[in-house]
């Protein structure tokens, strides 16, 4: 399918862009591997968030071979607070690959970069693109959303198929010249004027090539069906304290947050009796004393699940051995641990509530 007005569409948006882009760090760079940090760190993140992490992470992993011989310990410590830490130790395995492989140069093609871990379409295409200058689609749910407006593709958006219908139009309109800046454009647009609710037609630059808004109807598109519902678990947490430290275990080395801390948690199947008899089953320590029940509650959502957690502060003491994944620390010491947010929100509760005289 021909897209009419393609070239003037793709002119007036880069134009646009040279103008109005936003001043974000990995902007001031071709540098393949520091577009792919920053790529990995956006995805499901929001800019604001990401600016201070990715300078700092820069900064302490400034090469490919930096990162890629990085302690795990401490990137997932250096990735705390941006949440989905699969992105980091797929993106800590894809450099090593690339290191190994390709002597620390990052492919400058589709095919061997979505061999990597951790690249998908999307990604592939931003470093192809903004990197190497090469065109090459970059297709995620903001690019979706401006262009279902623009071309007026009604077609369901959360359909993994419906992918090759954008990617299909971007290879169709992208400029030759400036593939990486039509790109980033697609996504200052998205992020700046063609928003989720309340598109500001008025003010884009490329109102005059959109059949949406010719035809008035750019806030009822995209099309996208609703997710499937989210599922609730609920945890009793339990911040057990021994002679001024506290239980801490490490997350097993897959699944959802793995190789984490954590404050142990009891999944809530029965009675609250119940579930601290499993704690001290399940981490060998007796509860001598419940000092405050109920003290913490926390909803924690994810993609996928919600956390409920409810947190019990109690005395213990050991009573067989503790296991590899478990011990004891200080508050000091869980500073230099990497955390997920809920357990960060917990420790910073307990150091502002509880534990000050622990520290």
């Amino acid at each position: 399918m021909k897209y009419p007005y393609s070239q003037q569409f793709r002119q007036s948006l880069v134009e646009w862009f040279h103008r109005e882009k936003r001043d974000l760090p990995w902007r001031r760079t071709k540098d393949p591997y520091k577009i792919w940090v920053s790529e990995v760190m956006l995805q499901q993140t929001r800019v604001d968030t990401v600016i201070p992490y990715y300078h700092r992470f820069i900064e302490k992993y400034p090469s490919i071979e930096a990162l890629a011989y990085a302690d795990e310990e401490e990137l997932l410590k250096m990735w705390e607070g941006l949440g989905y830490y699969s992105r980091a130790r797929n993106l800590q395995s894809g450099v090593k690959e690339v290191v190994e492989k390709y002597g620390g140069i990052v492919p400058n093609n589709r095919h061997d970069l979505q061999q990597l871990k951790g690249i998908g379409s999307y990604t592939a295409g931003a470093i192809l693109s903004i990197a190497y200058n090469l065109p090459e689609h970059a297709v995620d749910g903001n690019v979706m959303r401006v262009l279902s407006r623009v071309l007026h593709i009604t077609e369901d958006i959360a359909l993994p198929k419906t992918r090759k219908t954008f990617e299909k139009a971007v290879e169709q309109l992208i400029h030759p010249e400036y593939p990486g800046d039509f790109n980033q454009a697609l996504m200052d647009l998205g992020a700046m004027i063609c928003t989720p609710t309340s598109p500001k037609c008025l003010l884009c630059p490329v109102r005059e090539y959109c059949v949406s808004f010719m035809e008035g109807d750019a806030d009822q598109l995209p099309i996208k069906s609703k997710k499937t519902k989210v599922k609730n678990e609920y945890y009793d947490v339990y911040i057990a304290v021994n002679d001024g430290k506290v239980l801490f275990e490490r997350r097993h080395s897959d699944g959802l947050l793995a190789n984490m801390w954590q404050f142990p948690m009891i999944f809530v199947e029965k009675s609250p009796e119940e579930t601290g008899k499993s704690f001290e089953k399940t981490y060998n320590v007796k509860i001598t004393k419940v000092l405050e029940e109920d003290f913490f509650e926390q909803k924690h959502v994810f993609s996928h699940l919600i956390w409920n957690l409810r947190c019990h502060l109690v005395e213990v003491k050991e009573i067989g051995p503790l296991g590899d994944m478990v011990q004891f620390v200080t508050l000091k010491e869980i500073e230099e641990l990497p955390l997920p947010v809920p357990m960060i929100k917990i420790k910073n509760f307990l150091k502002q509530y509880i534990f000050k005289p622990l520290e």
